[in-house]
């Protein structure tokens, strides 16, 4: 399955070190959770993002109605965005 959204880049504010994370929009977190994929922690899913002209290999995980990508240093780096921003993040679900 292969999905792209918009999402503004926040910052969790339960850490004191930065992690920052872009929200899957809630109807398609919805057909996510429908898939039949294998129990993984946190109820994460293995997926293969892009970002611009950054593509990496990470997890997005559940949080609440909605699923969450961790947004690394390096990508955030390498496409010059920050807390606030708006992007357009393309994800591939590798689990299934």
């Amino acid at each position: 399955m292969r999905i792209e959204f918009d999402s503004d880049v926040w910052r969790w504010a339960a850490r004191t070190d930065a992690w920052f994370f872009a929200t899957v929009p809630e109807e398609l977190s919805a057909e996510i959770h429908e898939l039949p994929a294998p129990p993984r922690g946190f109820s994460s899913l293995r997926v293969q993002a892009r970002i611009g002209l950054t593509r990496w290999r990470t997890s997005i995980f559940s949080h609440g109605s909605a699923y969450v990508l961790p947004l690394k240093r390096a990508v955030r780096d390498a496409e010059g965005f920050g807390e606030g921003d708006v992007i357009v993040v393309e994800l591939e679900i590798l689990d299934l």
